[in-house]
């Protein structure tokens, strides 16, 4: 967590009604918070004594700071043996701005270990209206790509072609098989983390899940989503405005993705659509006012330098 009190005292409570609930699970819970500085490390000693706080004195980002926990408790991360008795069956990663539903956590857990080769499972997401989010994903290609950057008909938008699965699964209740889940909730095994190791600390925000998924399937393990299972995500609204850093941050994690896991050929035309879709976003931010239209156009100009001659 970072700087989001409030959020996080709601999703703890959540997870409070779940331990309750739910008490032929053990479960432990710990939050890593990044050197927030709005009084969070206090509010969970005051308000949540059963968690076992990390507070870092430095913004670790998502990859690290989840890495951090999970050595903690008791994941080696580096290759080797762990001692398995010590470690729990299953790690359920939640970013602070969730709240579990009912009976979500059991729901994950019994759907995580009704298949031997299921090594992760998300569940529905919805926004805190109650609308629809996704939750799985297949792997980005371009694509997808292509309708970041020039969004034509809506269905498209939500067809596989843009790698989503349709509503009617997510309404469904059988789980579903996905390439990757979205990180803000995500059960795993223990066998699948002591196995594939730790999240790629190279992205900083965003594509990590993303990343560690592309591992864990290569491994031999499935991914799922199960439906019976809803949380609440409340930041994918306000992550509509336009936010320039976050903006730079995510095609930085995207571009090294796409270089760590597709050819030259591959990236190379993917240079040619961003780069597209940058001039594209750029001719419309024109028309904004300043300094809104300054933002817009520095955020652009940062990626295309990204482009062409790597991070900054």
């Amino acid at each position: 967590s970072w700087n989001v009190r409030d959020h996080l005292r709601r999703c703890l409570t959540s997870i409070g009604r779940a331990r309750e609930s739910a008490a032929h699970l053990t479960m432990d819970t710990w939050v890593v918070d990044n050197a927030s500085t709005d009084g969070t490390a206090a509010i969970v000693r005051e308000m949540f004594p059963w968690v076992h706080l990390i507070a870092s004195e430095e913004n670790l980002g998502f990859a690290a700071g989840n890495n951090l926990a999970l050595r903690r408790m008791g994941f080696p991360l580096d290759g080797s043996p762990a001692d398995v008795g010590t470690l729990p069956d299953a790690v359920l990663f939640l970013n602070p701005d969730t709240e579990v539903l009912d009976d979500a956590i059991p729901r994950l857990w019994e759907t995580l270990f009704a298949n031997p080769r299921t090594g992760m499972v998300g569940p529905r997401l919805v926004y805190g209206d109650g609308s629809h989010q996704h939750s799985g994903f297949r792997f980005p290609n371009l694509a997808q790509v292509f309708f970041d950057f020039f969004p034509l008909h809506g269905r498209l938008l939500e067809s596989r072609i843009n790698g989503r699965f349709g509503r009617t699964l997510y309404m469904g209740r059988s789980p579903f098989p996905v390439d990757f889940v979205l990180g803000a909730a995500m059960m795993v095994r223990r066998e699948v983390i002591t196995q594939v190791g730790a999240f790629d600390e190279g992205y900083w925000l965003y594509c990590e899940e993303m990343d560690w998924a592309r591992r864990i399937r290569a491994a031999g393990w499935e991914i799922r989503v199960e439906p019976r299972a809803v949380v609440v995500h409340y930041e994918g609204q306000s992550s509509r405005q336009f936010r320039a850093r976050a903006f730079v941050a995510l095609w930085r994690s995207r571009l090294r993705y796409f270089r760590k896991y597709h050819g030259p050929f591959f990236n190379l035309a993917l240079r040619v659509v961003v780069w597209a879709g940058l001039k594209h976003l750029a001719r419309q931010a024109r028309r904004l006012p300043s300094p809104e239209r300054e933002a817009h156009l520095d955020a652009y100009a940062a990626v295309e330098r990204m482009l062409w001659h790597g991070e900054e």
